[in-house]
């Protein structure tokens, strides 16, 4: 494979896995605002180490090994301005754990987005509004000429129908009825 070539997959690995990593270094930093950086670092790194890949292996594994050690060393950087450390062991332990989850979180963020897409415009941009926009509802409400409780009920409408179609799209409908 050309150097062109191995270029050309890793950006197509990681764009496809960007989200599952930041959900990933996320979950290790739990509230620390310097997720990003991390991840920024973490991006950073992997272009790096791209000759090292060998394109066909799992990339996913790859890089959140990569991440793992980019939010140890962002940790130890901390731990000298006196912040919380965690343990090797506790590291280790929720990164596993951490790991094995994100599969079925991406597997519902799949889901989720094909759910939206089937929607009418109208109801994903209130999902968008209410979600995502920092305005509250009322002015939302106000601003298309609808009540704040009849919005109310369609997001509550919405919602049920979002899940039943991710559960759908899962498998999961069958699993909870059998």
């Amino acid at each position: 494979m050309s150097s062109q070539e191995q270029d050309a997959a890793i950006v197509s690995l990681l764009t496809q896995h960007q989200p599952a990593i930041h959900l990933y270094i996320a979950s290790l930093l739990p509230g620390d605002r310097s997720s990003e950086d991390v991840a920024q670092e973490t991006n950073a790194v992997i272009w790096e180490k791209r000759l090292d890949f060998e394109v066909g292996t799992n990339f996913k594994a790859w890089a959140f090994t990569i991440a793992r050690f980019q939010v140890r060393k962002y940790r130890l950087r901390q731990a000298k301005e006196e912040r919380l450390l965690f343990c090797e062991e506790l590291e280790e332990t929720i990164a596993e754990e951490v790991g094995a989850h994100l599969e079925d979180l991406s597997d519902h963020q799949l889901a989720l987005r094909s759910c939206l897409e089937a929607l009418k415009p109208s109801d994903r941009e209130l999902i968008h509004h209410r979600y995502f926009r920092k305005t509250p509802l009322k002015e939302y409400a106000e601003q298309i000429g609808r009540s704040l409780g009849g919005l109310k009920v369609t997001l509550h409408r919405l919602r049920n129908r979002l899940q039943l179609c991710i559960e759908s799209k899962l498998g999961l409908g069958e699993e909870l009825k059998g």
